[in-house]
């Protein structure tokens, strides 16, 4: 079961990474009705994933691994929660962003988006792939004990 659940949390990780991916490269085009569309729906996988992440580290801290007080005591786990809240408050203004489109989508009308906001979305975006992978790198750090400052 253990085996089961870590799967689990590393496949939503992995869907984050490519979802922000894919935001990316749809921001780098044009914005049309279809690509405002998709990345709307990008949007929602990528906080369903960061839900089903948080549950299922939850779960694996308190039930699967070795332990909350085993976690509590690691520097890499602690800083890899830190990236995480990080990553998940600067992409509210992404998030906010796309849901404030829904009006204009639903009057069939390309939302506006203009060259300063476009690369400033997609600035976010690079920020946060580039913090996930500094939460892989803690992740390696911490299956390698590196950084426990246990008793």
């Amino acid at each position: 079961m253990n085996a089961f659940v870590a799967f689990i949390h590393h496949i939503a990780f992995v869907i984050i990474m490519l979802i922000l991916s894919a935001e990316m490269l749809t921001l780098k085009q044009p914005l049309t009705l279809a690509s405002a569309r998709k990345i709307q729906i990008y949007d929602a996988i990528y906080g369903s994933s960061a839900i089903l992440i948080l549950i299922i580290g939850a779960l694996r801290v308190m039930y699967f691994e070795k332990g909350a007080d085993y976690y509590m005591h690691s520097g890499p786990f602690i800083a890899k929660m830190i990236l995480f809240i990080i990553v998940g408050l600067i992409s509210i203004h992404p998030t906010v962003t796309f849901i404030k489109w829904g009006k204009s989508l639903k009057q069939g009308t390309v939302p506006t988006l203009t060259d300063a906001q476009n690369r400033k979305l997609r600035m976010i975006v690079h920020v946060e792939l580039t913090l996930l992978a500094l939460i892989i790198l803690c992740a390696a750090m911490m299956a390698k004990g590196i950084g426990y400052f246990g008793s």
